[in-house]
């Protein structure tokens, strides 16, 4: 007779709960609240199967009813019920598994690889993945596969939060994922080296938590500024990611006697890549700070430029704009032509040749283009290193695979660069004829009155024009700007391109500051050829739509004479 009321019991199952069985058939049951109809449903089958009920208690499935995930319950005697499979329910945690690692080893034959009880428990006594005694638990649920790692991580101080009751400090699941596991080889990996820098910083680029537990809130931020950084945008995967210098499992706090990132380690750590740096003197800070956080000497660089560019290049554009107006008065307006002032003449015999004066020869000329095609590529690829992800630095993003096309381009333009700056070294030392010429753009003092008064008039405090010297402060400033910016590029380039050499015999803020003017120094080189130089050889209403004299060698300038007010 019990067999027979037990059977009875299972007859009047499907009857009394239709309803809830086509709700478990459109995947809403299994996360559903129990009701009065789900405790009805269970216990027809808990009258038997006791010790199930008493395993269910508080877990996560106590919710779901039986007949959710054991088919052909209804048939009696149901020996033969098959074991239920955890996708009938959870359909997408069952692809993300299948993709993962772990479930490639069992589609492999691997029967040693976990499934979802080696994880998650029995289904009858599955905890809730949302308890803090779950969350606790990950690092010794990977553990008993993956125990030396485990044991690592234990020791770093993310563990070592967990092991304090701090939820919020990453375990394995938040770095590597829960179910979609992959390699790190893997590109799709979230520990993929093009992906670590974005798991890192779902916590280091937090700004809440980094408040909440006192965490530097510039770090991410710090990086993204930094070579290694604008490389990783850029999709190098060679580069030092955070991985790289601060350990995988073995994260350890910086004043850790075992931290790879303690003082004493950093030269092993760095020296990974740059070998040879930190044997000499100490490395000192390796993230950047903000704004006004940075080391001293790299704050004053950064004050004096952001001083000195708006500076220069403002009175550039006032000089050339009231240069630029009166011209057009006058030439558009009034019809007068400047003439040669009287004394103004050039004195060298180049000056004297027919046809226009004569500014440049031949060999100059082939410099000028080596240096003009070097500049332009030089300014393109260098700010497309620095801003990697602006559209007009993208198209250059093409070309690139394992290697950086504008790093490389980058410097062979750079290469170019010196040979046409050492061309004309050399042939100012080995042309007698060509240093003649260029002793007229010497310095003298009365350049500077010049130049002071040439301002004035431009912006219209004064009226009478000065009058302007054949090879003037305009020439001159533009020379000499050069000279000066070619060694300070050339320079602080070097010490960028052989980094290595450089941190084997230097700390590393002269690093930082090689960085910091380098790229400083390229705004104002770039700012003042468009504002100043451009103006002079394209723009000025004497020359438009361009001086020629850089292809011909012969200018259509005159020295400006007795120049009326306009």
């Amino acid at each position: 007779m019990p067999l027979f009321s037990c059977r009875k019991r299972w007859l009047l199952v499907p009857l009394l709960f239709t309803g809830v069985q086509a709700a478990v058939a459109q995947g809403g049951l299994s996360q559903a609240s129990p009701g009065p109809g789900t405790q009805a449903a269970s216990s027809a089958c808990l009258s038997c199967h006791t010790d199930i009920g008493d395993k269910l208690k508080g877990h996560a499935h106590a919710s779901v009813t039986c007949q959710t995930c054991h088919l052909k319950h209804e048939d009696f005697p149901h020996l033969d019920v098959p074991k239920p499979a955890c996708a009938s329910c959870h359909t997408s945690v069952a692809k993300d598994y299948a993709r993962g690692v772990h479930g490639q080893a069992v589609s492999k034959g691997n029967g040693a690889a976990p499934d979802c009880a080696t994880c998650h428990g029995k289904a009858h006594e599955l905890e809730s993945t949302k308890t803090a005694q779950f969350r606790t638990s990950i690092p010794d649920i990977c553990g008993a596969c993956h125990g030396d790692i485990a044991e690592e991580y234990k020791q770093s101080v993310h563990g070592q939060a967990v092991g304090r009751g701090v939820m919020q400090a990453p375990v394995c699941i938040d770095c590597h994922g829960e179910h979609s596991i992959l390699a790190p080889s893997n590109a799709a990996s979230t520990v993929h080296s093009s992906h670590i820098r974005d798991t890192c910083a779902q916590c280091h680029g937090n700004v809440r938590l980094a408040q909440q537990f006192g965490l530097p809130a510039d770090r991410i931020i710090s990086f993204d500024a930094s070579f290694h950084g604008l490389a990783t945008k850029s999709g190098a995967e060679t580069v030092a990611n955070c991985a790289s210098c601060h350990g995988v499992h073995n994260i350890r706090a910086s004043s850790d006697p075992k931290s790879t990132i303690n003082a004493r380690n950093l030269p092993a750590t760095c020296g990974q890549c740059h070998v040879g740096a930190g044997q000499r003197f100490a490395l000192g800070r390796i993230h950047l700070g903000p704004a006004g956080n940075e080391a001293a000497a790299v704050r004053w660089v950064r004050y004096i430029y952001l001083l000195v560019i708006p500076l220069t290049i403002g009175l550039m554009f006032l000089h050339n704009f009231g240069d630029w107006f009166r011209k057009l008065l006058r030439l558009r307006f009034n019809g007068n032509a400047p003439g040669n002032a009287p004394g103004n003449a050039p004195k060298d015999e180049l000056a004297q040749a027919g046809g226009g004066s004569l500014r440049m020869l031949p060999g100059e000329r082939i410099q000028h283009v080596l240096l003009a095609v070097s500049f332009i590529v030089l300014a393109v690829t260098g700010f497309a290193l620095k801003y990697p992800d602006q559209w007009w630095a993208r198209p250059l993003l093409l070309w690139e695979s394992s290697k950086s096309a504008r790093g490389i381009t980058h410097r062979a333009a750079s290469v170019v660069f010196m040979a046409a700056a050492l061309a004309h070294i050399f042939s100012l030392i080995f042309s007698p004829r060509l240093r003649e010429h260029w002793r007229v753009m010497w310095p003298r003092v009365h350049d500077a009155t010049e130049a002071i008064q040439n301002f004035l008039y431009n912006v219209g405090l004064v009226k009478a024009f000065p009058g302007r010297s054949s090879h003037s402060y305009v020439e001159k400033a533009e020379y000499w700007a050069l000279v000066w910016g070619t060694i300070v590029m050339v320079g602080t380039g070097l010490m960028l391109w052989f980094n290595n050499l450089t941190l084997r015999w230097l700390p590393k803020v002269f690093i930082d500051l090689a960085t910091s003017i380098h790229f400083y120094e390229a705004v104002l080189a770039t700012l003042a050829i468009l504002v100043w130089h451009f103006y002079f050889v394209i723009f000025d209403p004497e020359v438009y739509p361009m001086d020629p004299s850089w292809f011909t060698g012969k200018s259509p300038r005159k020295a400006p004479a007795d120049e009326t007010s306009s």
